[in-house]
């Protein structure tokens, strides 16, 4: 089957087509016959060294397809089922691994390649509206990254809890982005200063909370935009890691709290994976949450897809389809 591997870390051009047995599934597994594969920042992070792993290592974690074989001990899952994954074991490839536990089942009224675009984001959206800061009516939070993949999916989440949504972009075009699925604001910080907009949206209160998957370029000003005991909830790295920050700055600008979630922690039991993935597939199939696939590569240009990733300029998601 063909895969991308990479046998050092580094760059894009690390990344590499290679022709690979078909792997066999253990106890407690399942193999899938991958349909899409979800790009996301995390693969980024294991190519470049960031988060280490054994090499080689085949690429990828989230993907959506069907079962396609068994292995020993698994009796809840069955040849044929249409599967979703986000701790998928070599995701950028024909045919991946999982664990049976791991899986969800998605529903017939939401297509593979929908499901492939919204599981990591959207399970990371529905944490952090839901049980990281759980917005409540009323509450106004900051989003960064507005018209990304999870930033389109926070917006429309936070406003069926009734959350008044502020978000930031670049242009013109992720803007009308950010508002057509429901922000109540939006910056261009190319062109404005955020913190203003943010203490002026809140007649100077500061906004109960910032969602920020920026990191190095935001923190300064996501501090500087909550309110007295406001939450700082940093949930990536795009721009870089953010900087160690003191206590005593947590304490100057206001009390504030300050968290590092990541989704692995909020999907720890079968339970909650499925309660927040059907949460998704319901909305979904009823046509209260729009999904956005930016573009769709083949899996030989993995490289192109990071890179266009990384480049913060894509609106939505990015899939490989094997």
């Amino acid at each position: 089957m063909r895969a991308i591997q990479i046998h050092q870390t580094g760059g894009p051009e690390q990344l590499q087509l290679v022709d690979l047995p078909v792997p066999t599934p253990g106890p407690g597994q399942v193999r899938i016959k991958v349909a899409a594969a979800g790009v996301n920042f995390i693969d980024i992070y294991h190519r470049s060294g960031l988060y280490p792993q054994p090499l080689p290592f085949t690429l990828g974690l989230e993907v959506a397809g069907t079962v396609d074989a068994l292995g020993e001990g698994v009796s809840n899952w069955a040849v044929g089922d249409r599967v979703g994954c986000v701790t998928a074991i070599g995701g950028y490839a024909e045919y991946a691994l999982a664990f049976a536990d791991k899986l969800v089942r998605i529903p017939e009224n939401v297509d593979l390649e929908t499901a492939a675009a919204v599981l990591l984001q959207g399970m990371t959206a529905h944490y952090l509206a839901l049980s990281t800061f759980p917005l409540k009516a009323g509450d106004a939070c900051l989003i960064h990254a507005a018209a990304g993949g999870v930033g389109l999916l926070l917006i429309q989440i936070a406003k069926r809890l009734g959350a008044r949504v502020i978000g930031t972009v670049s242009t013109e075009e992720k803007a009308a982005l950010a508002r057509a699925a429901g922000a109540d604001e939006v910056v261009i910080y190319t062109r404005e200063s955020f913190v203003e907009r943010a203490r002026a949206f809140t007649n100077g209160r500061g906004v109960d909370v910032v969602y920020d998957s920026v990191g190095a370029s935001t923190v300064e000003g996501s501090l500087d935009s909550l309110r007295p005991r406001g939450m700082f909830v940093t949930f990536g790295n795009a721009s870089g890691p953010v900087p160690p920050i003191s206590p005593l700055t947590l304490s100057s600008k206001g009390s504030l709290f300050m968290t590092r979630p990541t989704l692995f922690h909020y999907i720890a039991t079968p339970e909650e994976l499925r309660w927040r993935a059907e949460d998704l597939f319901t909305w979904i199939g009823a046509g209260e949450l729009q999904v956005r696939i930016d573009r769709r590569y083949p899996l030989a240009e993995a490289a192109a897809a990071q890179i266009a990733l990384a480049s913060r300029a894509t609106s939505g998601k990015l899939l490989l389809i094997p």
